[in-house]
C-alpha cells in the first residue's frame, strides 16, 4: 500500500493531512478530535494575546462550491493553546503538531513569538501573515515592506521552526517579490494560501453574513486553481529548505494529489473538514492511495514538485 508520510523541518508525519487553520481548531476538545483522527497533525486557531469574541454572527455560511466567512479572528488566547501543546508533548512526545499566532500589531506579534521561544514548545510555529477578516486591518503579507521587517526582527531572537502562512497572490511580479524576501530568512515552510479575501455572496436580495457587510474571504472549490498557483509558484522559486503546505479547494485525494505534484509536503483542508467532520481526513487518504496505487507511486516524493508541462 503507498505511504502518504511525509516530513516538514525534518519532523515526520504519518500522514500529510491536517486542518487548515480556522476550522475544527478553537476548542481542546476540537483539537483532540483531529489529534486522534487518520490526519497526521493539527494546526491551533491562530491565536492573539488576548481571548477574542471574533466579528458579529452570522460570520460563516456554506455555500454550493465552499464557503464565505469573516470571522475576525476568534480564539482563547495564545495561553491556552500553548499550555495544551505543552501538556500533549509530555502525553505523545513522538507526535508533531502547529501553534498558529498573530498579533494585533507588530509589537505583539513579537510578543507573541518570544512567549513561544521562552517556552518549552517543541513543535511548529506559524505565524500568521494572511488576516483578511479583521475590519481596518490590511493583511501584512500584502505590505512586503512590512513582512520583510516583522520576518527580520523576529529571526534575531527566533530560534525555533517557523513557517507563515499566506495569503494568496495574484500577479508573477509578486510571487518573484515575495519569494526573494522569504528566501533571506531560515523559515521552514510557507502555507498557500489562505482564503480569497472580500468575496460576496448573495442569497435572494442579500448577503448571507453580517461583518463588513456581507465582504468575506472565499474558500472550498472556488480557490483551487489559486491556491495550486501559488503552491506550484513558490515551489518554482523558493530555497529548497523552504517547504510547502498546500491549503485550499481540497475535497477529493485527487486534489491533494494535485497539491502535491505542485509541490506542497503536506496539504490542510479547511471548508470540507466544516462540511463533513473528521472522518474526512480517512476518506481523502483512501482516495489519494488509491490514485498512488494506480499510478504506481509507493510515496509522495515519487510525484512531488514534478508537474508536466505543455510543448
Amino acid at each position: 500500500m503507498p505511504s502518504t508520510q511525509t516530513q516538514i523541518a525534518g519532523f515526520s508525519f504519518d500522514n500529510c493531512l491536517m486542518n487548515a487553520a480556522g476550522v475544527a481548531c478553537m476548542s481542546i476538545a476540537e483539537l483532540e478530535e483531529v489529534k486522534n483522527s487518520a490526519a497526521g497533525s493539527f494546526v491551533t486557531k491562530t491565536a492573539t494575546l488576548e481571548p477574542r469574541a471574533g466579528n458579529p454572527e452570522p460570520r460563516y455560511r456554506n455555500v454550493p462550491l465552499g464557503s464565505i466567512n469573516s470571522m475576525g479572528l476568534p480564539n482563547h488566547g495564545i495561553d491556552y493553546y500553548l499550555d495544551y501543546l505543552l501538556d500533549l508533548q509530555n502525553r505523545e512526545p513522538n507526535r508533531t503538531f502547529f501553534l498558529s499566532l498573530v498579533g494585533m500589531s507588530p509589537s505583539e506579534t513579537h510578543t507573541l513569538l518570544r512567549k513561544v521561544e521562552e517556552s518549552g514548545f517543541s513543535g511548529l510555529t506559524e505565524l500568521n501573515l494572511s488576516c483578511p477578516n479583521v475590519p481596518g486591518k490590511p493583511q501584512i503579507a500584502y505590505d512586503f515592506e512590512t513582512t520583510e521587517k516583522i520576518l527580520g526582527d523576529a529571526f534575531a531572537y527566533f530560534s525555533k521552526p517557523l513557517g507563515i502562512k499566506l495569503p494568496p497572490y495574484f500577479d508573477i511580479v509578486h510571487f518573484d517579490q515575495a519569494a526573494a524576501i522569504f528566501n533571506k530568512f531560515p523559515l521552514k515552510f510557507v502555507n498557500c494560501v489562505n482564503s480569497i479575501g472580500n468575496g460576496l455572496y448573495v442569497e435572494d436580495e442579500a448577503v448571507i453574513i453580517r461583518p463588513k457587510n456581507g465582504f468575506g474571504g472565499i474558500g472550498g472549490e472556488y480557490i483551487k486553481p489559486t491556491a495550486l498557483a501559488n503552491v506550484h509558484a513558490f515551489c518554482q522559486r523558493l530555497n529548497p529548505s523552504i517547504q510547502i503546505i498546500g491549503t485550499g479547494g481540497v475535497l477529493t485525494g485527487r486534489d491533494v494529489f494535485e497539491h502535491i505534484l505542485c509541490g506542497a509536503s503536506m496539504v490542510q483542508v479547511g471548508t470540507t473538514l466544516h462540511k463533513e467532520g473528521v472522518p474526512a481526513f480517512t476518506r481523502i487518504t483512501e482516495e489519494l492511495k488509491a490514485i498512488m496505487a494506480e499510478k504506481g507511486y509507493e510515496a509522495l516524493d515519487d510525484f512531488r514538485g514534478k508537474l508536466k508541462y505543455l510543448d
